[in-house]
């Protein structure tokens, strides 16, 4: 899209609060033309129908760490848990920078070739990125900063990084490409292999270096098996170009994205990291750990329902804003289906957290289960916020998410950090996530209008 086609940023952050009562009652049968072609709005059957082939796979490989976490909660303590959750937290910080973010704008380009340029190009984007990330981590362990970190943490953080940018430039081709059922197994691989590795190291060696050394590892064979199922093939254009000018003139048609969206998301990954990392800071590694294992938990619903229909929104909503201008109907109805099972979970969640906590875990980890309900409605919202909110990048509202990912993630610092105890810190922090998502909804709602708005 070009700069003509962006709504002034004043009145794009005017939000009328009868937007959001207006999200919830419209009709179906509006008369806004409805988007055509392969959206959902023209065919919402076949939508949700794509969305249970793409759940069905996200739910297996959300099921095997689930499962998972059932015998690493009794192999590793919850300080060992908890530094390992704050070191992996920093390397998904690391990991958004070395893509550029230019993995989320494969779904804006178009199908076949031109879409293996772009992945190449973001592929190359991670590996040059492995050069500054291995000299900040010398420079950070021979000036003393890392002394109080383990060595081999420190050892295989550049490649737990790099694993991690490159496996989702690959979940987001298949996705973006529409390949669900490789999608799907690509979880699944990456899944199994990390959980399992985790697993058997703990049996000898329980330690956050040896839950370090299996994501690592698991990460490694995750890559083998995309790079089978998902072939990056020639690198010489169809067309008869050479791959570097391909790649070139991808850097410069996407160029917001590392200038907008990587900082953007890299505050926004800051901000999901830093529960674990100030509340250890403040309050102790084993307080860390509990918060570590409620968080990994209570995300599980989000990454299942949640990302399997924003593999599918993404594509759809890409293809609807480009044949239409707007993709209101795919919104709303997305929307609402993801509001009602939000709702429903954290009912039940609810009322079952702390014993299924301690039935679960162990005894030790119930404190993890009173955290949780702290938490169930920052979690409930991001449910329903977390899909829809790609269409920041389909309607070019980049500059808008940066200013809301700024007062998020001081929002984050400021709840975390000046309450005296735990417990008044993540309950403060819940309810200001909370403000926020709504925020981001009522946005993400206008943006839909196209240019309505």
């Amino acid at each position: 899209m070009g700069d003509a086609n962006r709504a002034d940023p004043a009145a794009a952050v005017d939000i009328d609060p009868r937007a959001f009562i207006d999200l919830l009652t419209i009709s179906p049968m509006s008369t806004l033309p409805l988007c055509t072609g392969d959206t959902m709005s023209g065919d919402p059957h076949r939508f949700w129908r794509q969305v249970g082939a793409v759940l069905s796979g996200t739910a297996l490989a959300q099921l095997i760490p689930l499962l998972g976490s059932l015998a690493i909660a009794r192999l590793y303590v919850p300080t060992e848990f908890g530094l390992f959750a704050a070191w992996l937290g920093v390397a998904s910080l690391a990991a958004v920078a070395a893509t550029g973010r230019y993995e989320v704008a494969l779904a804006l380009e178009a199908d076949g070739a031109p879409r293996r340029v772009a992945v190449r190009a973001t592929l190359v984007t991670v590996l040059f990125a492995g050069l500054p990330l291995s000299v900040g981590v010398g420079v950070a362990f021979a000036s003393g900063v890392l002394a109080d970190v383990p060595a081999a943490l420190a050892l295989w953080f550049v490649p737990t990084a790099l694993g991690i940018a490159a496996s989702q430039t690959w979940l987001s081709w298949a996705a973006a490409e529409g390949q669900l059922a490789q999608l799907s197994r690509l979880r699944i691989v990456q899944a199994a292999l990390v959980t399992s590795a985790q697993i058997v190291a703990g049996f000898f060696w329980p330690s956050a270096e040896s839950l370090a050394a299996a994501q690592t590892l698991g990460l490694a064979g995750t890559l083998l098996a995309a790079a089978r199922m998902l072939p990056l093939g020639s690198p010489v254009l169809d067309a008869g170009g050479s791959a570097l000018a391909g790649m070139q003139a991808f850097w410069s048609r996407r160029r917001r994205f590392p200038l907008l969206s990587l900082p953007a998301d890299g505050i926004n990954s800051a901000a999901a990291q830093l529960p674990v990392l100030v509340v250890g800071a403040r309050f102790g590694a084993d307080v860390a750990g509990y918060l570590a294992l409620t968080m990994r938990v209570l995300a599980v619903p989000v990454a299942l329902l949640g990302s399997a229909v924003l593999d599918v929104f993404r594509r759809r909503s890409a293809q609807s804003w480009r044949e239409q201008g707007h993709c209101r109907q795919d919104f709303q109805q997305t929307f609402k289906v993801l509001a009602a099972g939000s709702a429903l979970a954290a009912i039940v969640l609810a009322l079952i957290a702390e014993p299924l906590f301690a039935l679960a875990f162990g005894p030790q980890w119930r404190a993890a289960g009173t955290m949780a309900l702290w938490l169930i409605p920052l979690f409930a919202l991001r449910f329903v916020a977390s899909p829809l909110s790609y269409l920041f990048y389909v309607a070019e509202k980049q500059h808008i998410d940066l200013a809301w990912q700024a007062v998020l993630l001081a929002m984050t610092l400021a709840t975390l950090w000046f309450p005296s105890g735990y417990a008044a810190a993540l309950q403060t922090y819940s309810f200001g996530y909370c403000t926020m998502y709504v925020v981001y909804l009522l946005l993400s709602y206008r943006f839909s209008l196209g240019s309505r708005t």
